[in-house]
């Protein structure tokens, strides 16, 4: 099943579910359906949260679900937050620079960031 387009591909207006029908059935009601936050994420989104909720939000057990570092899932979830329509803010202390560099070459290890900008961001640590 596909996602449901959140804007009128005519005007850019906001679109509303009008009709649903069981997929047994074949019953159908017709009324004006107001979709949750969630519908807002894509797919890869929705599977993210998935994971982070069957895991109780412990990253560490997501980094082992997921085989990604800390970091990834911690800019992955601030995507989320983020098409959820929230702020998403880094609550964490700044990182020393080993700690940086390991971040950037995590990111370019799971495919997050370039060679190109992952080289960027290392000149820029000094």
């Amino acid at each position: 099943m596909r996602k449901p387009i959140e804007a009128c591909p005519a005007c850019g207006g906001d679109l509303i579910v009008t009709q649903q029908t069981c997929v047994d059935c074949n019953t159908s009601i017709v009324g004006q359906f107001k979709p949750n936050i969630f519908s807002k994420l894509s797919p890869e989104h929705l599977a993210f949260v998935e994971v982070f909720v069957k895991n109780k939000g412990n990253i560490k057990e997501m980094e082992r679900e997921l085989g990604l570092s800390y970091w990834t899932i911690r800019n992955r979830l601030n995507d989320v937050i983020t098409a959820l329509g929230f702020e998403a803010t880094d609550d964490e202390p700044e990182m020393g620079s080993r700690d940086r560099r390991q971040e950037i070459l995590a990111q370019l290890q799971e495919g997050d960031i370039s060679v190109a900008e992952a080289t960027r961001l290392l000149h820029e640590l000094g």
